[in-house]
């Protein structure tokens, strides 16, 4: 099973990436948001935790979003494998996500990491702000606070699977085709 996570800073190209990916490889893919408001418009047990939690304005413990992943996974147990965008976002759920998948016989494949600088990043937001309806995408203040909160917060979770010897990184700048075909340059020298 092929799981791998796409990882970068917001703007650097994980969803465009991530729909190739899982068209090419035939994989699942995992957005932990895309879960979240499934299980909620399920109402399932984790949902309806979920959806109480979020009326409050409060944040989705990690045990709890590692749950709906684990139904998730046993879903879809005859999966080519999954791709996880926007997760793990903390060591922490790094951790567990690795906890999760070896109680289920399996392991993170590769993490890749998108490399792309500030300006480029600055520059892809705000012009994805004119037409995404995010008002987190066109105000520079609000996308420089989220890149902060990136490199201070999420960035360390490379070294996570750098000491695993499960992490690369390529630089996600180029047309979309080029950085696709060096993603898949990655994966097929692992797969």
């Amino acid at each position: 099973m092929l799981n791998l996570i796409l990882f970068g800073p917001p703007g650097a190209g994980k969803g465009t990436q991530s729909k190739k990916l899982i068209e090419k490889y035939e994989l699942i893919h995992l957005s932990t948001g895309d879960i979240l408001r499934g299980e909620v418009a399920a109402a399932t047990p984790l949902g309806l935790k979920a959806r109480d939690l979020m009326s409050k304005g409060q944040l989705v413990p990690d045990d709890i979003v590692i749950g709906m992943i684990d139904n998730k996974f046993k879903e879809n147990k005859e999966a080519n494998g999954f791709v996880f965008d926007g997760f793990p976002r903390t060591v922490a759920q790094a951790e567990a996500l690795d906890k999760l998948l070896a109680d289920n016989g399996q392991s993170i494949s590769q993490m890749i990491e998108l490399k792309v600088g500030d300006d480029e990043l600055m520059r892809r937001i705000l012009e994805r702000g004119k037409t995404s309806g995010r008002p987190d995408d066109q105000k520079e203040i609000l996308i420089q606070s989220r890149l902060d909160v990136y490199k201070n917060e999420t960035a360390p979770v490379a070294d996570h699977y750098k000491a695993q010897d499960k992490y690369v990184a390529i630089e996600g700048v180029g047309s979309i085709d080029e950085i696709f075909e060096i993603l898949c340059g990655k994966i097929d020298a692992i797969a």
